[in-house]
């Protein structure tokens, strides 16, 4: 945990003054970003909400990958709770300046934790029915597949890839643009609410994907058009603070 503190410098603002209460490892982490237009993402994402943009386009990511000790602070990981996939459905949004990520959907495998996110985070969490099998060649094998009653379909299977060393995104690239995010938001009851997070920069790589099935936009109304924008990351160890109330 200490090595996490240890670079605070690449944020483009300052840790939260109180403690942080949850940590995560997430691993095999696949960032497929399509460009999708101004127009049709500010019809699908709350008013309150600011879109952020680069260089005056909008960017619609989907990302899977698998986490591991998950547990609040001064606890330990339980076995069967605290590991789990997820796969998400985000945006890039601004509140107050403050640039942070916009989810559309956050599908899990593990049931307990989408009840417990949806109500402790605000958040869209479906139960999803997932695998990840790393295969001959260095690939990862993906699928997802919705579960959770009354919610739309959708659907998520393919494989992906790292490509080439490790590296750091620049600052003012589309990768950090991209991936150098250190706050959620969501709106519920009248209200923005945040979440911080922190974690080390990204060790980026990049990466190519055989995407056969995809309709994780879809019931957005977003369609994903042409050949996603990919990067890989191994892993990283990530701390959480309490989502909070900031506009309304």
């Amino acid at each position: 945990m200490q090595d996490i503190f240890a670079q605070t410098t690449h944020r483009p603002y300052p840790l939260p003054a109180e403690a942080w209460v949850m940590r995560q490892t997430w691993y095999n982490l696949l960032f497929a970003h399509w460009p999708v237009p101004v127009a049709a993402l500010r019809a699908q994402v709350p008013a309150p909400l600011e879109l952020d943009t680069f260089d005056g386009q909008a960017w619609l990511g989907v990302v899977p990958f698998g986490m591991r000790d998950v547990h609040p602070r001064y606890t330990f990981p339980v076995p069967g709770l605290s590991d789990f996939l997820e796969l998400n459905v985000r945006t890039y949004v601004k509140v107050g300046g403050r640039p942070g990520v916009f989810f559309f959907s956050l599908d899990a495998a593990n049931l307990p934790a989408v009840i417990i996110a949806r109500a402790w985070y605000r958040l869209p969490y479906f139960h999803a029915r997932m695998t990840m099998r790393e295969t001959g060649g260095g690939w990862i094998e993906y699928e997802s597949v919705r579960v959770h009653g009354g919610a739309p379909p959708a659907m998520f299977q393919g494989r992906y890839r790292p490509v080439g060393d490790v590296w750091l995104s620049a600052p003012g690239s589309l990768e950090a643009f991209l991936t150098e995010r250190y706050c959620l938001y969501t709106v519920a009851d009248g209200g923005v609410y945040r979440g911080e997070i922190h974690h080390v920069p990204w060790p980026l790589q990049h990466a190519e994907a055989e995407i056969a099935v995809n309709t994780m936009a879809k019931p957005h109304g977003l369609r994903l058009e042409g050949p996603p924008h990919l990067l890989f990351a191994r892993r990283i160890a990530t701390v959480e603070w309490p989502i909070r109330r900031v506009v309304g």
